[in-house]
């Protein structure tokens, strides 16, 4: 006998679980944002001030920076998409298919949209 799948949570005992995460990456995001926003600046490239291979080393480092503030952007778009979700009715629906995402999967990052089956291809 093959036994009867969990019922899906209700949109309240999601709300429960998972919006005081999703606040609190939003707050580290974003202070995190505000914190390196002075490794983005663009490098002076005076090389009486600083020499070539330091500039250089500078440049490599605000490259850098302005790749992880990218990353964090779209970790910060796709955090408040989910809190829109969350205080919606669709969170821990599959964006694609509409069915639940299961626990499990949100658990491991509440910010996904799709099933393990949509997201892997399975399902269009």
């Amino acid at each position: 006998m093959t036994p009867e799948p969990a019922p899906e949570p209700t949109p309240e005992a999601l709300r429960a679980r998972y919006a005081a995460r999703l606040r609190a990456e939003m707050e580290e995001l974003l202070r995190a944002s505000s914190d390196t926003a002075a490794s983005r600046r663009p490098v002076e490239l005076d090389q009486q001030a600083v020499g070539r291979l330091s500039r250089m080393d500078a440049m490599q480092g605000q490259a850098m920076a302005a790749a992880g503030e990218t990353r964090r952007q779209g970790q910060i778009t796709a955090t408040r998409a989910a809190l829109a979700r969350l205080d919606g009715e669709d969170f821990g629906c599959c964006s694609s298919c509409g069915a639940f995402i299961g626990l499990a999967r949100l658990d491991l990052d509440p910010r996904v949209q799709r099933c393990i089956g949509c997201a892997g291809g399975g399902r269009r």
